[in-house]
């Protein structure tokens, strides 16, 4: 059986990431009450690269990206942040979905990524 490594979260009952198997899984949002679009976005992906860390990956072994979005009309403001973040090497680039959901009260992004990760069971 394969160990399960998990990075805690910020609310009862959820990880903010786990590994098993050879990959790693991670959400995250700004949790900044008055940022905008392009500023949650920032946040949440550096709180990504932390988790990724935790779990011994980072954003270059992505394999697969959703992003939820509260207002599909504020895309290209995430994508600006997106775009900065994941950088120019497309051999880098995961699969990414960008969906448009109501988010909780002032979150206008919610980040999940899958990625490649060291098989630790």
């Amino acid at each position: 059986m394969f160990e399960i490594r998990r990075v805690q979260g910020g609310a009862r009952g959820r990880s903010s990431g786990s590994a098993c198997g050879g990959f790693a899984w991670a959400v995250a949002t700004s949790g900044d009450p008055v940022a905008d679009m392009y500023t949650q976005t920032v946040n949440a992906l550096a709180k990504i690269d932390g988790i990724l860390a935790g779990l011994g990956t980072d954003k270059t072994r992505l394999v697969n990206a959703t992003i939820y979005v509260d207002k599909i009309q504020l895309k290209d403001e995430m994508d600006r942040a997106w775009c900065g973040w994941i950088g120019d090497d497309p051999d880098n680039w995961p699969q990414r979905a960008c969906i448009e959901a109501r988010l909780y009260q002032y979150d206008l992004v919610e980040v999940v990524v899958i990625a490649a990760a060291p098989d630790a069971g």
